[in-house]
């Protein structure tokens, strides 16, 4: 019997990655399942999904924009619109279940098919639910999350414990490091940090390590940067002079090799890249993205610290700071292992079948 399955979310390839990747679970348990995804106009999902190979709608809706008020006098009539739109795709798809990933399709979609009793799944990522998320979970069947203490935000009878989607190119990976290595064209001979500052980069990341260029060379380590596109001119500049040592990537698209080629990760805090690096066992230095709604990656990370599986550095600080914490991190071997092993206990490289067969569950 064929489902229909509507997967609604998006924004940022933290909420579209993690959703594609419950996508193709589904289609393993069963190949026959009809799936059509929901994203915001103008967003990452309109592009990223059809390369993916899945259909995609688009709703015309955006998020509240906290930095200038003024910006948000059409939103109502902007969510007004999406609900519109998000009823008639229901009625022209059918699904059997909708399933939330975060971002700004999710909450019309979701809110949509409960008002038509439609079951409906949240996939929430964050240790920090947002307020959108809070309000669905009332009426949800399911609720999948990655991190404890989940309860604060929704009903417990609701929540499955299934941590987060990886995409199976990290997760199944064989490269080793010596051909991660090369790769970059980096020596075999030299321990390797691994700069991310997810896809659009971190500014405080980036402009900490220019500083810090001289003094890794002279420690002979070397890095691989991926600097986001507003950066890497001037990171390509700046590391000219080292080019044997620092490799300067706009957009890295072969994560596993990287995260491979690793001894050490400087890292933001979103909930898709602490999933990749549970799973991938690398000892971190977050710098958690302080404008993030409530502030969920400085929490996200938290819940690592706290457990002893990661470190911290806040961005405001991390220019000061960044020099300090890494180079004796790097000579801490013992921390080093304690942070792999401690982080390598926290991550589920099959969370995207779990999900899936919760969201088959419902139905």
């Amino acid at each position: 019997m064929q489902r229909k399955v509507i997967i609604a979310g998006g924004g940022t390839g933290g909420h579209i990655f993690p959703a594609i990747a419950i996508a193709n679970a589904l289609k393993k348990i069963n190949p026959d399942t009809d799936i059509l995804f929901v994203g915001a106009i103008g967003k990452m999902e309109m592009e990223k999904v059809p390369q993916a190979g899945y259909p995609i709608e688009g709703l015309e809706i955006a998020g509240f924009n906290r930095s200038n008020i003024f910006k948000n006098i059409l939103l109502p009539w902007k969510i007004l619109k999406s609900l519109r739109r998000a009823k008639a795709i229901l009625q022209q798809f059918q699904p059997d279940v909708v399933v939330g990933v975060g971002g700004y399709a999710s909450f019309p979609m979701l809110k949509r098919a409960q008002k038509e009793g439609i079951p409906t799944l949240i996939q929430e990522q964050n240790s920090f639910a947002g307020k959108t998320n809070k309000i669905l979970g009332r009426n949800a069947k399911k609720i999948c999350v990655a991190y404890d203490g989940m309860d604060k935000f929704f009903p417990a009878d609701k929540i499955v414990f299934t941590g987060n989607p990886v995409r199976n190119n990290i997760t199944q990976s064989a490269v080793t490091k010596n051909d991660a290595l090369q790769y970059f064209g980096l020596s075999n001979k030299k321990r390797t940090i691994f700069a991310v500052g997810g896809s659009l980069g971190a500014k405080s990341i980036n402009e900490a390590l220019v500083s810090l260029l001289p003094a890794i060379v002279e420690k002979d380590l070397q890095l691989i940067w991926q600097t986001g596109k507003p950066f890497y001119e001037q990171a390509k500049a700046a590391a000219a002079p080292y080019a044997d040592n620092i490799k300067v990537h706009e957009f890295i698209n072969v994560m596993d090799f990287a995260y491979k080629a690793a001894d050490v990760v400087l890292s933001r805090a979103g909930a898709l890249a602490i999933a990749e690096l549970c799973v991938v066992k690398k000892p971190v230095i977050f710098v958690p993205y302080p404008f993030a709604a409530e502030d969920h990656q400085t929490s996200n990370a938290m819940n690592l610290v706290n457990k002893n599986a990661g470190l911290i550095i806040r961005d405001d600080a991390v220019r000061n700071e960044l020099g300090n914490v890494l180079f004796s991190l790097l000579q801490n071997r013992a921390l080093m292992e304690q942070l792999e092993q401690k982080i390598g206990t926290l991550g589920n490289p099959n969370a995207d079948m779990v999900i899936a067969k919760e969201v088959l569950g419902i139905i």
